[in-house]
């Protein structure tokens, strides 16, 4: 599967953004999904997750109230909406997509990753 990130940009401090991930090749559905975020000099980090329902839904601590993911299976889309966004929320955001049962906060738990889109956020 093909994963594709749009909507990253420049925003103020408290601004807000919304990233899409469009797949193509094969149906979302089949997949869970997460979003992680790489900042210059730091590791990858997850940000959200979502799994086959959208019951189930994961967030870390630092974007909890102010982040959401939702997934839309017919439009084959997983997409994080960012509010307040901070400073520190600069970084590369990227979708994945898991086919397994493993960590959905830990990227070896994902299989298929998009190229990125940058976010950046000004103070």
């Amino acid at each position: 599967v093909q994963l594709v990130e749009s909507g990253g940009g420049l925003v103020q401090a408290g601004g807000s953004l919304r990233l899409s991930c469009s797949a193509s090749g094969r149906t979302l559905s089949s997949y869970r999904l997460g979003w992680f975020r790489q900042a210059p000099g730091k590791d990858r980090e997850f940000v959200a997750g979502i799994d086959w329902s959208e019951g189930n839904k994961y967030l870390v601590d630092s974007v909890k109230g102010r982040f959401a993911i939702s997934r839309d299976n017919a439009k084959n889309t997983v997409t994080l909406q960012m509010n307040s966004l901070k400073p520190d929320d600069t970084a590369v955001y990227y979708c994945a997509a898991s086919s397994n049962w493993g960590d959905l906060m830990n990227s070896q738990a994902y299989e298929y990753w998009g190229q990125g889109t940058q976010v950046t956020v000004s103070s």
